[in-house]
This record gives structure tokens, sequence and C-alpha cells, in this order.
């Protein structure tokens, strides 16, 4: 096998620049890199959550990833969303997210939709995926997307931000939508919107770790609980799932 470690940057053979993974090296192995680099992962949103797990998905070299969001940027992003910017003020999110992909690490084969996440379209937006990371804001798109994980057989890793606090679990298939109708009984209604920079940082944060934990086959906790962040009182708390 070829050490990656000593590969050098692109070339005239075409040759990836592996050298911008050099640091991820001894924490995972050159095997493992390379199943990252097989990878194709879904991420439903391009906004809080969205932006910081593309940020960290194109780092650590997952090899293709699919992002959508029919939404444009406002001014009311600018205050957590990594990739609003004065410059991609009125921007549609997802070529926003294509044009932040190709300057961060253009090796990735990096596919942006601009469309919202309905019925009609979700099993065919997450087919061919190995996962899916739910970086929505609202119930409705969740629910949906949940159901659709569970037809098409693919894990779902659920984020959930409000204020200072997050939420995040692993949600294999078959089990999705139920645990998301557990996070959210029906009737739930979302009316507080407000969120601090740092809490979609935190929790896109943990959604990647486990999403890397997954396409890698190592165990982990938030299988079958939710996990809680209080960042104002530093306090974390795993919630088990009741029987689905």
């Amino acid at each position: 096998m070829t050490n990656l470690l000593h590969s050098s940057g692109c070339g005239g053979d075409g040759s990836k620049d592996l050298l911008r993974y050099s640091r991820n090296f001894s924490t995972i192995t050159e095997e493992e890199f390379e199943t990252l680099q097989n990878a194709r992962v879904f991420v439903a949103g391009c906004g809080g959550l969205g932006g910081n797990l593309i940020m960290h998905l194109l780092r650590i070299g997952i090899g293709h990833v699919t992002a959508i969001d029919g939404d444009s940027f406002e001014p009311t992003n600018l205050n957590r969303q990594l990739l609003c910017t004065v410059d991609t003020l009125s921007h549609p999110k997802a070529e926003t997210a294509e044009e932040y992909a190709a300057k961060v690490n253009p090796d990735v084969d990096f596919t942006a939709i601009r469309t919202l996440l309905d019925e009609t379209n979700a099993d065919v937006l997450i087919a061919g995926h190995d996962l899916v990371l739910d970086a929505l804001d609202n119930i409705g798109s969740r629910r949906i997307l949940a159901a659709a994980c569970d037809r098409a057989g693919i894990p779902l890793i659920y984020g959930g931000i409000c204020g200072w606090s997050a939420q995040v679990s692993v949600l294999p298939p078959g089990t999705a939508a139920a645990r998301i109708n557990q996070i959210y009984i029906p009737g739930t209604a979302i009316s507080n919107k407000s969120c601090l920079s740092f809490t979609p940082a935190f929790c896109a944060s943990i959604q990647t770790a486990e999403a890397v934990k997954l396409l890698l086959g190592k165990p982990s906790e938030l299988n079958g609980n939710l996990l809680f962040a209080d960042l104002l009182e530093s306090e974390w708390e795993l919630i088990p799932f009741f029987n689905d």
C-alpha cells in the first residue's frame, strides 16, 4: 500500500494533494482514510449546522458530499452561519456552499442542490449515500428526512440547536422516524429560533465525529441515546430512547 504521508501534492498526473491530510494520520489510519475517501455523505441544509458540517467533511477528506438547501442568506444569518458573510447576503445557500467547497478542498466530489427537502424528492435525493446528516431547521422536514432514511436503509445523524443548547443522536435505519417522534412528540412547535454562534459549531462537531465513527465502524454511545448539551451550565446528559 502506498504511504500516503509521503505522497506529494497535486502534480501533472492528477494525483491528489494528500499533504493537507497529514495531521489526520495516527489519529486515523491510512486504511481508515481511504474508507472516508470512498464515503458518500448527504447534508440536509447549508445554514448554521450545515455550513459547519460541510466545513468538517471537506477538511477531514470525505470523498463525496451532497448538500441541499433552497434558501438564500439574509442578515439574520450573519450571527452564526459559517457560509454567510456580507458578500454572500441574498446569495443561494447551496451555490455558496459549492463555491466554498471549491476553495477549501477541490478534491472532494461536492454536489450542491438548490432545493427544499419535501415528500416528493427526499427518497431520490438521499439515494446512493452511506449516511445522512440532519442540518434542518424545522420539525416537518425532519420527519420527512427520517422516514426517507428508514425506507432507504441509510443511517441518520440528528442534530438540533437552540440558544445555548444542542442535541445529537445516531439513528440507525428503521429507527429514525420513531426516534424523531420521541424527540418531537406530535404537536410540538418551535417558537424560539435564537441561537448563538458557538452552538451550531459545537453541535456540528459532534455530528461529524459521529459520522466518522459510523463510517469507520467504531462504536458510539449515541446509538440509542440522545446527547443533550447545555453550554451555559456546562452540563451534558445521555437520554435513552424508550423502545421504538
